[in-house]
């Protein structure tokens, strides 16, 4: 958890440093300055060969500069998890193996192309943490073993964002729809297709 804190305090200064120098952009689109999202969509967790589909739900700070009228890129912090958790569970030798999901956070760079000054087409990618728990119960209800801890992994995705005010709004509002792919390092992975609808700080 230090170290995804520590990354999203080091990505919220370069923005802060690169907003000066990205803000001499004077093109006709709203997609400039820090924006705060909700998310809500599809969560599959896979693991141990098996995975389950619930809905899920989180939230998305960022801050995206626009470069030459036409490239969109900044850094973004997430969260998200699938409504009352996600478990999968399995029989194996000597009785069930279950594996639970809890939070993610993230924290990557986005970037994308204006294909009009309202909508945008982007790609991300970055570091997350999810909160995990693992354990293996005989037939008779006894515990064997208990695992509760953080895993990391990488994130991968992309999306688009159609801008439903204008450049001159005081708080332009946005919708949004996005697919994310994370991989953890104990070899359990999330996908969720997501809803997108926020505000933009300029």
């Amino acid at each position: 958890m230090r170290k995804i804190i520590f990354t999203a305090l080091t990505l919220g200064f370069a923005a802060a440093v690169a907003q000066p120098a990205l803000a001499q952009d004077k093109s006709p689109t709203s997609f400039r300055g820090f924006r705060l999202e909700g998310n809500v969509g599809g969560d599959r967790f896979q693991s141990q060969g098996v995975h389950r589909d619930k809905l899920g739900y989180g939230g998305t700070i960022g801050f995206d500069g626009v470069i030459n009228d036409k490239i969109v890129i900044g850094p973004e912090a997430s969260f998200w998890r699938a409504n009352n958790w996600t478990e999968n569970c399995t029989a194996a030798t000597g009785g069930t193996v279950c594996h639970k999901s809890f939070e993610e956070f993230g924290v990557g760079v986005r970037a994308g192309v204006l294909l009009t000054p309202q909508f945008l087409v982007f790609g991300k990618g970055g570091y997350v943490v999810n909160d995990q728990r693992k354990n293996l119960t005989s037939p008779t209800g006894q515990q064997i073993f208990y695992n509760h801890g953080n895993t990391t992994g990488y994130q991968l995705g992309g999306g688009v964002e159609y801008t439903l005010s204008n450049s001159d709004a005081k708080l332009p509002v946005y919708i949004g729809a996005q697919y994310v792919y994370s991989q953890y390092s104990d070899h359990t992975s999330r996908q969720r297709v997501m809803g997108t609808i926020g505000i933009r700080f300029k």
